[in-house]
């Protein structure tokens, strides 16, 4: 199928409507078949549970064309687990795994003609999203509900790609201890909106979080987790005590790429943020489905500024890991077994 016309290698990271979206609903106490819709409006009563008690959870993944033509996705799997643990945290009914994998199938399938050619360095990006629509007004779970997929093509999540970015450490808390911080639901992001405006305000691209319980260790940026090369060139990949961090899919790939298929050593543990401030780290990097590898080159806390690896490009073990796992996704690289999933 001839790709649509567009300005690929110069797209945002922002929504621009495509041909269909998939929408499925639970009523009854079932999901019901689900099927494509070329309507991409929601329409719901002022008492629908997701405007009330916040009962939202949402995915994140990317389509790719790689060199061949082929049209792959990356480890929809673990996105289809991460929404069941998150639904089933919210007291929502969890879409069943093997039907949200053909969702997305369906919905990249549909729309084939929006995934960035190769090599544009854009991407499809797939929403997957699941809201209360049934009527509650006591304080309760709802019992009807909505998953749909939306995709938009899209370049770059931070400005500049791979250039290193600048963050500071927030004076906010992201999530609370044995709270929800390890599941993806929008409530979460609501609580860092405010944070995330006064951090581009002050010229930051991101925040770092610290732990809520002590404000000592290091747990994850507002829309990414964060990952550390030490002086030994060891991988560090920070733990929570208090599992308040998101398992980000991407995260645990690059795990597995240093380890792998690198050869690196790979440390998963937590983190001091006294470690940062004594350079005891040499590369940084803000990892995601949507950022991939965005590398750090500074972090600020207050009036201290922590110099990284600098702001004049990625250091070498971030470059290589970046280049090594879009190279999987693309297909260029031959990755661990059932990584890249075909769209046929």
């Amino acid at each position: 199928m001839e790709k649509k016309d567009l300005d690929w290698a110069n797209l945002s990271f922002s929504y621009m409507p495509t041909d269909y979206s998939y929408v499925c609903n639970w009523k009854d106490g079932a999901w019901e078949e689900g099927g494509l819709t070329a309507d991409h409006s929601v329409t719901l009563s002022e008492c629908a549970g997701i405007l009330h008690y916040c009962q939202e959870c949402f995915e994140g993944l990317k389509a790719y064309t790689t060199e061949d033509g082929r049209i792959t996705c990356f480890r929809p799997d673990l996105n289809a687990e991460r929404m069941y643990n998150t639904a089933e945290r919210l007291c929502m009914p969890p879409f069943p795994k093997e039907k949200f994998v053909e969702a997305v199938k369906q919905v990249v399938k549909a729309n084939e003609a929006w995934v960035p050619p190769f090599g544009s360095g854009a991407t499809l990006y797939i929403r997957p999203l699941m809201f209360a629509t049934g009527i509650v007004i006591g304080v309760k779970p709802a019992d009807e509900y909505q998953f749909r997929i939306l995709v938009t093509p899209v370049g770059p999540y931070y400005k500049g790609g791979a250039v290193p970015i600048s963050i500071c450490v927030s004076e906010y808390d992201r999530a609370a201890p044995r709270g929800t911080g390890n599941i993806k639901a929008g409530l979460n992001y609501a609580m860092s909106l405010q944070a995330n405006v006064e951090a581009h305000r002050n010229g930051f691209s991101e925040n770092l979080y610290l732990d809520s319980q002590s404000r000592t260790y290091v747990e994850e940026a507002g829309g990414a987790n964060i990952i550390f090369v030490n002086r030994e060139g060891t991988l560090v990949v920070p733990q929570s005590h208090t599992d308040s961090i998101l398992p980000s899919i991407t995260r645990r790939s690059l795990v597995v790429v240093a380890r792998d298929i690198l050869g690196m050593k790979v440390d998963e543990r937590p983190v001091k943020f006294s470690e940062v401030e004594n350079g005891d780290f040499v590369e940084a990097g803000l990892c995601g489905t949507a950022a991939v590898i965005s590398p750090v080159g500074r972090i600020t806390k207050g009036d201290e500024v922590i110099e990284i690896s600098g702001m004049e490009a990625a250091g070498p073990v971030m470059t290589k890991l970046r280049e090594t796992l879009t190279g999987i996704q693309a297909g260029e690289i031959e990755g661990p077994e059932g990584w890249v999933v075909t769209i046929d």
